[in-house]
């Protein structure tokens, strides 16, 4: 009898923990971006055709991922997720990007981090509005955590930090873009399967990207050395398809808040691995900054 009422809790235990690991290497795969893309910076290509290139090698990967894995035969998707397959497409890897690119050119990076990673609180009290969802004292203490921390490790950079007010808004347009995705995927992910979420959401966030690219570029924009091809090819995989099919499964199993709070950590491990690729340096009050995010991410990854 006690045996019978112990295993949906040990199963419950098992999704979440589960959960939280997709996040962490949701997160992981998020984090490279930065660096790749400082990398493929180095040769000259701009945002746009970058985030083009990143996006073709994503609809090369996705086709390849259906090409190689024949799954079962699933339930039609209703025209009312299609329409939500749509916006969340545009609001989540196509809008958030570029708004975000649009900002950079006036902010510096350390001012970008802080404004753009309000996200997790954003997803937080958008959950709580318009979904419903109960914001637990521990939530609001992983938040604080998380946010002093990102402060001591970003706060040394914003010493030289400038930006316009038009800059922030556009930064401030991409959280908030990126926080709504992360607000509404879990109703449809469950309806739509995370799997098919995914692909499809991609789908229409390059298609949408593609056409803003050949609106504002010529078609021999695309042509560029061979190392960009690599570090655009490494993103759509490594800091793309691979990130967001985890994130998708995430969700599903601990909800876009905590979800959200476990990707705080991104920024720091962004930091870590510049060390040694892009020659950048830690101070020892930004290491602490570094433990601080890791406490909160531990603290709102236990139930």
């Amino acid at each position: 009898m006690n045996q019978t009422v112990a295993l949906p809790a040990a199963t419950n235990r098992n999704a979440e923990q589960l959960g939280v690991l997709f996040a962490v290497l949701s997160a992981t795969g998020f984090a490279t971006k930065a660096v790749f893309v400082k990398l493929a910076y180095r040769y000259g290509v701009d945002a746009i055709t970058l985030l083009a290139m990143r996006l073709i090698g994503t609809l090369v990967i996705l086709g390849m991922i259906r090409l190689a894995w024949r799954r079962p035969a699933q339930a039609p998707i209703s025209r009312q997720d299609y329409g939500w397959l749509i916006l969340l497409g545009l609001l989540g890897y196509y809008l958030s990007s570029v708004l975000d690119f649009i900002g950079l050119q006036t902010v510096s990076a350390g001012l970008e981090r802080l404004v753009l990673y309000l996200y997790p609180t954003l997803t937080v009290l958008f959950s709580a509005l318009y979904l419903k969802t109960a914001v637990t004292g521990r939530m609001i203490k992983a938040l604080v955590l998380t946010y002093v921390g990102i402060a001591l490790v970003v706060g040394p950079g914003l010493l030289n930090a400038h930006g316009d007010i038009a800059g922030v808004l556009w930064v401030a347009g991409s959280t908030v873009a990126f926080a709504l995705y992360l607000t509404f995927s879990p109703p449809v992910i469950k309806r739509v399967g995370s799997m098919r979420f995914t692909e499809l959401a991609l789908t229409v966030s390059a298609i949408a990207m593609l056409a803003h690219f050949f609106v504002t570029h010529p078609a021999n924009a695309l042509i560029q050395p061979w190392p960009v091809y690599a570090y655009a090819g490494i993103t759509a995989l490594f800091a793309t398809v691979l990130p967001l099919y985890m994130m998708a499964f995430a969700m599903s199993r601990i909800g876009a808040g905590r979800t959200a709070v476990v990707g705080s950590f991104g920024p720091i491990i962004t930091i870590v691995l510049s060390l040694g690729i892009l020659d950048e340096h830690l101070s020892l009050i930004q290491w602490l900054g570094a433990a601080v995010v890791f406490a909160g991410v531990a603290l709102v990854s236990r139930k």
